[in-house]
C-alpha cells in the first residue's frame, strides 16, 4: 500500500496549500482537476468503440500514435449521456503510468485555488454518494467540487 500513501500525501497537500486546477462543466456543475495530472486538451474526435468494456468507457481515440482509452465524466458520476457540441472536450490526464481522455461538457479556465477556499467534500452519503469528489472549493462567489481523479479513474 505505498501507493496509497503516497496518493494520501498528494491529496492532503493540495488541501494544505492550495494550487492550481483546470474548471470545467458537466451540466452547469463547476468541477475541477488538479493540474499535475494535466496532459492536454483536445477538441473531441472519433472515437473507436470497444465491444465488451464498461459503460463509462466510450473507446479510444489515437493521440500521435498513442492509443487512449477515453472515459465519459457524465457516466461515470450517474448523470445521462447528451449529444457531443463543439464545447465538448477530452482532457488527457496521466496517473500512475496511465494516460486517459476524460470527456467532459466544456472546459471553462485554469484557477489557482488557495489553501482558505478549500474543505473536505462530505462523508454523507446523499451528499457525495460516488465518493467521487475530493475537495469542495468556494471562491469568487462560486462552488466548485474538485474530483478525486483517482477514484475516477482507477476505481
Amino acid at each position: 500500500m505505498a501507493n496509497e500513501s503516497a496518493y494520501q500525501a498528494t491529496k492532503n497537500e493540495f488541501n494544505t496549500n492550495g494550487g492550481q486546477i483546470l474548471l470545467y462543466y458537466i451540466d452547469d456543475v463547476l468541477y475541477g482537476i488538479e493540474i499535475q495530472y494535466i496532459n492536454e486538451i483536445i477538441s473531441v474526435m472519433p472515437i473507436t468503440v470497444v465491444p465488451r468494456v464498461p459503460e463509462f468507457i466510450k473507446g479510444v481515440i489515437n493521440i500521435r500514435g498513442k492509443v487512449v482509452p477515453v472515459i465519459s465524466v457524465r457516466n461515470k458520476i450517474n448523470k445521462p449521456e447528451i449529444p457531443y457540441n463543439d464545447r465538448t472536450s477530452i482532457i488527457i490526464v496521466e496517473i500512475e503510468d496511465l494516460t486517459v481522455g476524460l470527456i467532459v461538457d466544456s472546459v471553462r479556465e485554469m484557477a489557482e485555488v488557495l489553501p482558505t477556499d478549500t474543505c473536505s467534500a462530505p462523508d454523507y452519503k446523499m451528499v457525495n454518494e460516488n465518493q467521487y469528489i475530493k475537495s469542495i472549493i468556494d471562491s469568487g462567489g462560486e462552488i466548485k467540487q474538485l474530483l478525486d481523479i483517482h477514484k475516477l479513474i482507477l476505481e
